[in-house]
């Protein structure tokens, strides 16, 4: 192992200690909500009815090499294939509004990623790396019965396509990233910028064992109250109160839970850098960025510029970190304006 890394994993693990320390005194200060209970089940024994919504399309699995993968697709097969990609704490139902818009011209494909929802949740942190995410995708498109795709990701979905579409370019027509940078620029701007460092403080909290799940799952999973929340403790646009239900339903099922996608987080800062991340992308790319957003700058666009050859930046100015929910009418414009010859 060579020094640098040996000196990152250290800072890595002093910052999560200091970030976990300052998460359990924030706890302590709940009480209520501490007596909630560990995992506390959902209330709903049912999905909601949004997510048996016929109307955003038929469900489906597809067995890769090392997991299964459930899907949700809505358009007429054969049409081209446009993929979605969520990100965390996230599913397929994440793309309900891109589901229904964009099926009318495309075969649209929004996937549950290893580890979350209904697809499988392979043990291990090793099995969240990058490298493993991007070859899924990798299986995926041929599985489906096409040869490239519109590829659409947001957040840790972004974070994929930008790798997938770096090393497999043959593969992607045009590559769409909502509210996700470039991975050379989020590494350096972790390592340089005191403001995208701080607003970050979750990475380096979620490297903890079971602390950070206790967080998330504890009393029904009633984080994601919160994390769907703006700092105003306003609902975001367009996520309703059954919304909000159908991912608590989701990631409290048995057999769910967080720890599959918490070590996306794990493996990301544990891992080594793949030196081909800083090598230009070569596919033409939209970037949609809600400038609500609290956990990434808003500069972090034209930083990704510099490893993108045909980039396209557009802002979503009254949208969060959710934009592809709370912008959606403007993310699907530009993202059709994008995409149409």
């Amino acid at each position: 192992m060579e020094l640098k890394q040996v000196v990152r994993l250290a800072l890595v693990a002093v910052f999560s200690c200091i970030y976990s320390t300052l998460v359990f005194i924030s706890m302590l200060f709940r009480p209520k909500w501490l007596i909630g209970g560990f995992r506390k089940k959902s209330k709903l024994d049912q999905p909601p009815k949004c997510l048996t919504d016929e109307s955003l399309g038929t469900h489906g699995y597809i067995h890769l090499e090392e997991v299964r993968i459930h899907y949700v697709a809505a358009g007429t097969e054969g049409k081209p294939l446009m993929l979605l990609v969520h990100g965390f704490p996230e599913f397929w139902y994440s793309w309900r509004y891109q589901l229904r818009e964009f099926s009318k011209e495309y075969r649209v494909v929004a996937i549950d990623q290893r580890g979350y929802g209904d697809s499988d949740k392979p043990s291990g942190v090793s099995s969240y790396t990058t490298e493993k995410l991007s070859q899924d995708i990798k299986q995926l498109i041929p599985a489906l019965g096409y040869r490239n795709c519109i590829l659409v990701g947001h957040d840790w979905g972004g974070a994929v396509v930008f790798n997938f579409a770096n090393k497999y370019p043959e593969m992607v027509t045009k590559l769409v990233v909502l509210n996700a940078p470039h991975g050379a620029v989020m590494f350096k701007e972790l390592m340089t910028n005191y403001k995208q460092f701080f607003m970050s403080w979750y990475m380096f909290f979620f490297q903890m064992p079971f602390l950070p799940e206790f967080f998330m799952e504890h009393n029904g999973c009633s984080s994601l109250n919160l994390m769907f929340r703006d700092m105003d403790k306003k609902r975001i646009k367009n996520c309703s109160d059954e919304d909000i239900d159908a991912y608590k339903y989701t990631f409290c099922k048995k057999g769910n839970g967080f720890t599959g996608p918490l070590n996306y987080y794990r493996a990301a800062l544990r891992g080594t850098i793949d030196k081909r991340i800083f090598n230009p992308i070569e596919v033409p790319t939209l970037i949609v960025w809600g400038a609500k957003d609290l956990a990434l700058n808003r500069n972090l666009p034209e930083l990704s510029k510099k490893y993108i050859k045909n980039c396209t930046i557009k802002y979503v100015e009254e949208a969060t970190h959710w934009v592809q929910m709370d912008g959606y009418e403007e993310v699907n414009k530009y993202i059709w304006e994008f995409v149409k010859p």
